[in-house]
């Protein structure tokens, strides 16, 4: 297969909009469209298919990681259509490939349906805001989102830190400085230690994946910067409670403290497949750090957070499950990936039994027997 195939993989999960596309010895090439799986009607790969494709696109640095390492990730633009960040790993002595497509275009918070309090605090001069969801629940489009909203209309000096790189921003009002992990710096960690002789404002780490890289996270966020970070978990509760459990025990109570004074914000989310078969639609869940919600956090009562929350409506803030009933509800989303979604899917389905909706039946035979 030579680079010619490539080049139509990519026009064709350009032009199809999907999300993903998935490369592997023994299938064909596969799509990942409003977050199924579709083959494209093309020959089943062979071994040497996957290696010429990982060669049309790899570069020699991260050729060498694969040999060495079975995997590695780098990010690299297709023309000026769009962005791939992509994964190359060896499995069975094989190559495979999976490949993120990453839109040119940034987004608005009213395209993508971010709270629009969202805006407020991100004036804010310092703090730690965290973006928090599993993997490919669009964390990555909402801090382009927000960091592209600063770039627009705030003179900032924006550092991000990233592996790889996955949206470009220009500079715009403010200036953007993007330094790529295993490319311009050794690490995350190492990267945060840095950028704070380098006068930023904003700072994003593009993941809080080890004690360090938390750790230096919340200092920046202590010593008057605001930054974003994300993390793998679900729920903001959940994000704290993980953040702290990350440290040692006898530091723990220091880091409650720390949090308290310099979290602002967690936004939690899902992306969820849209009923109508028109793409996805994200699900969030909001926690704006009050002093009340601070004291929970200082005194390790982070179970009490998710009444908080509820309580809390005036400040902007809603529990996932809130916000996927709502979804639900208005006919965006299917019962059955509501309840897949939800943080408490007893408590869900008992709600759509009682609205006189039958988790089971398929969402359209539902409506039509209405």
């Amino acid at each position: 297969m030579s680079t010619v195939q490539i080049d139509r993989l990519l026009d064709t999960v350009i032009r199809q909009n999907a999300s993903d596309l998935h490369l592997t010895v023994g299938r064909k090439p596969t799509l990942r469209l409003d977050g199924s799986l579709r083959n494209l009607d093309t020959k089943v790969l062979d071994s040497d298919d996957c290696v010429a494709l990982m060669k049309a696109i790899t570069p020699e640095r991260a050729q060498q990681e694969l040999q060495e390492e079975g995997s590695a990730d780098f990010g690299f633009a297709y023309g000026t259509e769009a962005r791939f960040r992509v994964a190359v790993f060896r499995q069975r002595g094989d190559v495979a490939i999976a490949l993120r497509l990453i839109p040119n275009k940034l987004l608005t918070f009213e395209e993508i349906g971010l709270p629009m309090i969202t805006k407020e605090i991100i004036r804010r001069p310092r703090g730690l805001f965290m973006v928090t969801g599993p993997t490919g629940s669009g964390k990555t489009t909402t801090l382009a989102t927000m960091i592209d909203f600063v770039n627009t209309n705030l003179d900032r000096h924006i550092i991000t830190i990233e592996d790889p790189i996955e949206y470009y921003h220009y500079h715009k009002k403010s200036l953007v400085n993007q330094r790529e992990v295993g490319v311009d710096v050794p690490s995350f960690a190492e990267a945060l230690r840095r950028a704070l002789r380098a006068d930023p404002d904003v700072m994003l780490v593009g993941e809080m994946r080890d004690l360090e890289t938390i750790e230096a996270a919340i200092r920046s966020a202590e010593t008057g910067h605001l930054v974003f970070a994300t993390l793998h978990t679900t729920g903001a509760a959940g994000t704290i409670t993980r953040v702290i459990d990350a440290f040692p025990v006898n530091q723990q109570a220091q880091i409650r403290v720390q949090l308290s004074v310099s979290l602002i914000c967690v936004l939690s989310q899902v992306l969820l497949s849209r009923i109508d078969r028109s793409g996805r639609v994200a699900a969030y869940e909001f926690l704006v750090i009050t002093p009340a919600i601070s004291n929970l956090i200082r005194e390790n009562k982070t179970f009490r957070i998710d009444s908080a929350i509820q309580t809390g409506r005036k400040f902007g803030m809603q529990l996932l499950d809130d916000h996927l009933w709502s979804l639900y509800t208005r006919g965006i989303i299917g019962a059955e990936d509501m309840i897949d979604k939800g943080k408490d899917p007893g408590e869900l389905t008992e709600k759509v039994h009682r609205a006189g909706g039958n988790v089971g039946r398929t969402e359209l035979d539902q409506r039509e027997a209405d």
